[in-house]
């Protein structure tokens, strides 16, 4: 049978179903328990009349006598039922069994969607019921709530595929609702995602910051190298970017007097789809007033390692070839300079590079990888060296590094061509207190000292400006709001980034499997 077929079926039995008078849709639902608060605690339960409710996943009936599964999202459990016997509490009554949100006087069955075993053929795996009865046991041990009729809460039109059937990944992320029901890891791992957010607003909290949420449309778009987005206002006639990143309006609330601040919330990137990209993603950001890189990195480890006990339970994980311990041995995570990874690696001298020697790192490094077959990876190359400024070089050849190194450790001191935004190093000037953790060959966050210096911040921004003029895309814009709040004043500040990206590393998948409804192209 096509699917067409079984739909057709079923809308049979739904026809059927409102013949009889029957709201195969109601709105009221009178569940006292969830099936897992049943399971975890059967002495408690046992021989108690509970209600619970569910998606039916199996039925076998065998005339007067039928076995039908239900989950809810703790938990499935047997429905016993039989023809004869004790009848529902509310059959042909207007007495409801007690418990929490009932009414003291329920409708008549005459209209109510009760379904015994005599009907039990309208109904389908996918169903939406509920079963008033006592808990017990079968004859066979299994747990089970004994009730002679299942009241319809919804009806289901199309049959769920098996997990067997249902593993492309583009109907996948297309049904992801399908998806989180056939494969009811995807709902699990999305459940720990929200665990990850949650662990750090309270980590965050609990140390006193505040959480404000700041702007997604902006004038002018900034915090980041990356190509924003753009969109229309009718309202003021006016063109808006979707935020990059949340950096600018934090770093003014620390001008209006704030001191401790973060937000959670989307940012946008117009960039690729990859394991470790998506344009539309969940990002974090947070600043502290009087702190520097340094005790930026001492709570921010913290943090991470807070954050991974409360999500997975655990400081040790397996992922991507790399087994990564987060505790580290009870020492702190070491730092290691920008400058002088690249100059042990390669023989790169970031403060006077050498453009011809970069191209031929990334040439060469191409032609061992993977992707040497691929023509579009090649196009990219090529475009890559042609168009990229000697600083965007020296970072792709410090990611070649990045992706074998397992980590724990902080980079540290990048050069300030990659860092409009970071204090200068007072020890030495081209570089920035900036810092990333690196981890199983990512970045994990991006933090550094704030420039606090209106007229460097100026001189910096037009840098990024001349660049963008130039081409560049991802290069910054000149906001002079912002330079202004400046020159009214900020005091001296850390900040701090990561998106949910650390979540996709740490639970070990891509980005398009650990967000609940991946950006895909539309069917045409």
């Amino acid at each position: 049978m096509t699917i067409e077929d079984y739909r057709s079926e079923r809308l049979r039995k739904l026809e059927e179903i409102k013949n009889l008078g029957i709201d195969p849709y109601p709105a009221k639902s009178f569940r006292t328990h969830k099936i897992g608060e049943i399971i975890g605690n059967f002495d408690a339960f046992n021989e108690k009349t509970v209600t619970l409710a569910g998606r039916i996943t199996a039925i076998r009936s065998f005339g007067k006598l039928a076995f039908v599964k239900i989950k809810d999202m703790s938990g499935e459990i047997q429905v016993f039922m039989t023809a004869s016997g004790e009848k529902c509490p509310f059959e042909g009554s207007k007495t409801w069994p007690s418990g929490p949100e009932r009414p003291e006087n329920g409708p008549s069955t005459a209209s109510e969607p009760i379904f015994n075993t005599n009907r039990l053929k309208l109904l389908d795996s996918g169903d939406f019921v509920e079963a008033t009865g006592k808990i017990g046991k079968s004859s066979t041990g299994e747990l089970s709530i004994f009730s002679n009729e299942l009241r319809l809460l919804g009806k289901s039109l199309r049959p769920l595929p098996g997990r067997d059937g249902f593993t492309n990944k583009e109907e996948r992320y297309r049904r992801r609702y399908v998806d989180m029901n056939v494969n009811p890891e995807v709902r699990e791992r999305l459940i720990r995602r929200s665990k990850f957010w949650q662990a750090t607003r309270n980590f965050m909290l609990d140390h006193g910051f505040i959480e404000v949420n700041i702007p997604v449309l902006e004038h002018t778009t900034g915090g980041a190298d990356a190509t924003p987005f753009t969109t229309h206002m009718d309202a003021l006639d006016e063109d808006f970017y979707l935020r990059i990143s949340h950096e600018l309006p934090l770093k003014r609330l620390l001008g209006g007097g704030f001191e401790k601040v973060f937000d959670i919330g989307p940012r946008f990137r117009n960039e690729g789809i990859d394991d470790e990209h998506l344009p539309e993603h969940i990002a974090f950001e947070s600043y502290a007033a009087f702190e520097d890189y340094e005790d930026g990195m001492n709570l921010y480890e913290e943090m991470i390692k807070y954050v991974a006990k409360e999500t997975w339970g655990t400081l040790k994980f397996h992922v991507g070839g790399f087994d990564i311990d987060l505790e580290n041995g009870g020492k702190p995570w070491p730092r290691i300079k920008y400058a002088d990874l690249l100059k042990q690696e390669y023989g790169v001298d970031v403060f006077n590079p050498d453009r011809e020697q970069l191209c031929e790192i990334l040439k060469t490094e191409f032609a061992k990888s993977e992707d040497k077959n691929d023509s579009a990876a090649k196009k990219s190359l090529e475009h890559t060296l042609e168009t990229a400024t000697t600083p965007h070089l020296i970072d792709h050849v410090w990611k070649l590094i990045r992706k074998r190194s397992a980590g724990p450790f902080w980079l540290v001191e990048e050069p300030l061509e990659l860092s409009p935004l970071a204090k200068k190093n007072p020890d030495n000037p081209k570089v920035t207190e900036r810092f990333h953790p690196v981890i199983a060959g990512t970045e994990m966050g991006n933090g550094f000292s704030e420039l606090n210096d209106p007229l460097d911040q100026l001189a910096r921004f037009k840098e990024q400006q001349a660049a963008r003029d130039a081409g560049d895309s991802e290069a910054q814009m000149l906001d002079m709001d912002f330079v202004e709040m400046l020159e009214y004043g900020m005091p001296p500040a850390c900040g701090w980034g990561n998106s949910e990206r650390n979540f996709w590393l740490l639970e070990g998948v891509s980005g398009r499997e650990a967000v609940p409804f991946p950006i895909i192209k539309s069917k045409q």
